[in-house]
């Protein structure tokens, strides 16, 4: 039994998530497992890094699987291009030890969020970015960044009601950077919740035109309460840049 390890890239717009449902083939696991099962001849499962939601974009998800298929990686890749649609494509494929696994192993996510920053929109990045024309102060949005960044109880900064598990993360770097009219918010961490990304942007853009005050960030921190962060921006402006492995 090998094990193999896929680094694939994704544009999320017409699927519903990674995770395979059952009432629909529009997500991307369904699609990959499909065209393995049929290379392979047996139905093949495979686990990912972890979900990213509706309409979210990858440039470098990681999932897993095994086969006792011989066949060489090369030739494999091959086949996922040519039969998988063009807005999803394994990059590399790769055969690991028998005890990897994508998502228990991952030692931390990058996470990038673009933001159009103009007051018109742009016909070209309205798929892959969040149009908002309100005026940010950088610098007011580079203190918050600074609050965020740690260990703290992210409870507050996710879609989640209630979690039996530690909802603690640490999230170790939030850089923010002005290119042109985009504003690209990067999130470097060792794992993030339900949501988490487009909350902790939402709430930066708010701080960012005044909406909130600086002082919320530590309110959301000690309350836990939801409605007192940002909004969660949408899905189109997220990517998963990279998952890390020790």
């Amino acid at each position: 039994m090998r094990n193999i390890k896929m680094t694939i890239e994704y544009d999320g717009g017409r699927y519903h998530g990674w995770q395979r449902l059952g009432d629909t083939d529009k997500t991307i696991q369904g699609k990959i497992e499909n065209v393995l099962s049929q290379l392979t001849g047996t139905e093949v499962e495979i686990v990912g890094s972890g979900r990213t939601d509706a309409g979210t974009h990858a440039k470098g998800q990681v999932a897993n699987f095994k086969t006792e298929s011989d066949m060489d990686l090369s030739a494999m890749q091959d086949v996922l291009i040519k039969n998988l649609p063009q807005d999803i494509i394994v990059k590399k494929l790769e055969e690991v030890p028998e005890r990897f696994h994508s998502r228990y192993h991952a030692s931390g996510k990058q996470y990038s969020y673009y933001v159009w920053n103009q007051t018109i929109p742009s016909a070209f990045e309205r798929n892959y970015s969040f149009h908002y024309p309100e005026q940010l102060d950088m610098k007011k949005m580079g203190k918050a960044a600074g609050k965020l960044t740690g260990r703290h109880d992210f409870l507050g900064f996710s879609a989640l009601k209630k979690s039996k598990k530690s909802t603690v993360r640490k999230l170790d770097k939030i850089t923010i950077e002005k290119e042109g009219d985009m504003v690209h918010f990067t999130f470097i961490g060792e794992g993030f919740l339900y949501k988490m990304v487009r909350i902790l942007t939402g709430t930066l853009l708010e701080i960012g035109t005044g909406t909130l005050e600086l002082d919320a960030i530590d309110e959301v921190f000690e309350t836990g309460v939801r409605s007192d962060a940002g909004m969660a921006v949408p899905s189109q402006g997220l990517f998963l840049d990279e998952v890390y492995y020790d």
